[in-house]
């Protein structure tokens, strides 16, 4: 055969991967821009707002409920929701939707960007269809606070109760004139030695007000501090790969964590011998213990690895019902230790994936996996890379995570040619409430790009036998032939 005749045949399955990158979703937008001299217009007002704050967990969890109307005399669709400026940062996941409506899709929400040196910034929240003049709506904003609970002392023995602080302001945030509103706080336990603002108290819950006619921007100042008895788990990155092999028929998932315990610190050293003689009646206490991390049904060979090697202290089970994930870190982590490590497993790809007609590929993940634990699991930011086999093109995707960017590249391994196609999402803030969001990922993959490996393998050991035989053919010696 000539070698023609072998590059034309060869050629088609390389030149597809080149055209990816013009087929990827656009992404969702994380801010728009606007002028330096922007206000938000008083259109609206909150005719009644029922804010709820809830502290039971390792980050701050909010939901505000508010009815408001249109008081210009034009239909309004564009309603802001301010945050303080240092606290925009740390906001994540902000979501509003019809309250009376929950069958609706959410509505869409950006931040605005306007001047970076404003102690006030804001998310504009868009209707889905605007508000007629002196019409009202309800709407439900729920959002959650990243690294916001400080604790109090920020140093403790190892034995000593935690506490954590919360500082916040009495009033809902809000840009415009609110006629009735409230504030609730619910904790996760009864111990609150500390707090501000005469709020009435009922058990785990305290209530602000109610308040009447506050203006916008109205702030009141209070604090609270409480005991918590968990760590305050969160990661500062999360890198997760999610890789596709055809050939295989595997789906093989690896996250790479930076964990930190944002909790009170040890004011000593830390003792082995305290901490083992505690464990026997097993108190609470604030620093890591374990992590639980539920795969999905059917996962298997998974590991657990960190900067020195294999770590032996985890447990796997998995049946027909559950796969769980149980990770004993080789110390316990407190407050202000850092914890890096990596988990990995398979799965079956088939239940994952499905084809569509005319030859495309719908492929179906959880966004995020990682530990499920009752304090709760913060990132500051995570990494999603879906890497799929050589010669996917036509890639979209969508997912109800907000995202701060997406891109296509390539990434090469064994007995690649020009790379796998490879779909990568960042996300900020992000709680572990996100572990039930879906990511669905299509794509084209035409039949004669499955073929690219084994051709590519095919071609190497012919190459590597043609050399051999030319090299055999050589004649080295010194001397003349007889």
């Amino acid at each position: 055969m000539k070698l023609s005749t072998i590059v034309g045949a060869c050629l088609p399955l390389f030149q597809s991967i080149n055209a990816a990158d013009t087929n990827l979703s656009a992404p969702l937008p994380s801010h728009i821009v606007l002028s330096r001299s922007f206000k938000p217009p008083q259109v609206f007002k909150n005719v009644n707002l029922l804010r709820n704050v809830n502290l039971e967990k390792a980050y701050v969890k909010e939901l505000v409920n508010v009815v408001i109307q249109n008081t210009d005399p034009k239909p309004q669709d564009e309603y802001y929701f301010p945050f303080e400026a240092h606290v925009i940062g740390k906001v994540g996941g902000l979501e509003a939707r019809d309250k009376k409506d929950s069958s609706k899709p959410v509505f869409r929400s950006e931040l605005v960007e306007y001047d970076a040196s404003s102690l006030t910034q804001f998310y504009r929240v868009t209707l889905s269809e605007p508000l007629k003049p002196s019409a009202q709506q309800t709407l439900s904003i729920s959002y959650h606070l990243l690294s916001s609970l400080m604790p109090l002392p920020a140093t403790i023995n190892q034995q000593d109760k935690q506490y954590l602080q919360y500082s916040f302001s009495t009033y809902a945030p809000s840009a415009y004139l609110t006629q009735k509103q409230k504030t609730k706080i619910k904790f996760p336990g009864v111990d609150i030695p500390d707090y501000t603002g005469g709020p009435e108290r009922q058990g785990t819950t305290f209530t602000y007000g109610p308040y009447d006619n506050i203006p916008a921007g109205a702030e009141s100042a209070a604090s609270v501090r409480y005991e918590y008895t968990k760590p305050v788990i969160h990661a500062t990155l999360l890198e997760r790969d999610v890789e596709i092999s055809h050939w295989g028929g595997n789906l093989a998932t690896e996250e790479r964590y930076w964990l930190t315990n944002e909790g009170a610190t040890l004011a000593n050293q830390f003792s082995r011998v305290v901490w083992q003689s505690t464990q026997y009646y097993n108190p609470p206490t604030p620093a890591i213990k374990s992590l639980n991390i539920p795969l999905q049904i059917g996962s298997l060979n998974p590991y657990f690895t960190d900067d020195i090697g294999n770590v032996s202290t985890s447990a796997f089970r998995s049946n027909s019902r559950e796969a769980n994930l149980e990770l004993k870190p080789r110390y316990p982590i407190f407050g202000g230790w850092n914890f890096p490590f990596r988990i990995g497993w398979d799965a079956n790809l088939k239940n994952f994936l499905r084809t569509v007609k005319g030859g495309g590929y719908v492929l179906n993940v959880p966004f995020l996996e990682g530990p499920k634990m009752n304090e709760g699991v913060s990132y500051e930011k995570i990494s999603l890379r879906v890497i799929l086999p050589e010669g996917a093109t036509n890639v979209k995707y969508e997912t109800a995570v907000p995202l701060v960017s997406s891109s296509i590249t390539l990434h090469r391994t064994f007995m690649d040619t020009v790379g796998r196609t490879t779909l990568t999402l960042t996300a900020m803030n992000v709680v572990d409430e996100s572990r039930n969001e879906e990511l669905i990922v299509t794509y084209d993959y035409p039949l004669i790009a499955g073929f690219r490996k084994p051709i590519t393998i095919f071609v190497g050991v012919l190459a590597v036998f043609i050399t051999a035989w030319v090299i055999g053919r050589l004649d080295v010696s010194i001397g003349r032939k007889a």
